[in-house]
């Protein structure tokens, strides 16, 4: 889940518009697969981040993995959150 503070920014991620916050990411990509994040809202900084599958072991792919090797490709996954505190662009 990405949140942000305010709420109802616009989240791209990969460069692609996925919605606004809240937003649930879910994908497939296999471990050590990167993603670029950035985070608009009118008034506020842009705030541009990367995030990894490789933030948490997911158990049941472990599991399964001892027995079929295959599911190894998934044994990680991210964070359940993130939280980004947006800070409004200062005036002159």
């Amino acid at each position: 889940m990405i949140t942000t503070v305010p709420g109802n920014a616009k989240i791209y991620i990969n460069g692609e518009y996925v919605g606004q916050t809240p937003y649930k990411h879910k994908d497939s990509k296999i471990v050590g697969s990167s993603n670029t994040i950035r985070v608009e809202k009118e008034g506020y900084e842009t705030y541009n981040d990367t995030f990894s599958k490789d933030e948490k072991v997911a158990v049941g792919p472990l599991i399964g993995g001892i027995f079929l090797l295959v599911p190894f490709l998934w044994i990680m996954k991210y964070e359940k959150g993130r939280i980004y505190d947006l800070r409004p662009v200062e005036e002159n």
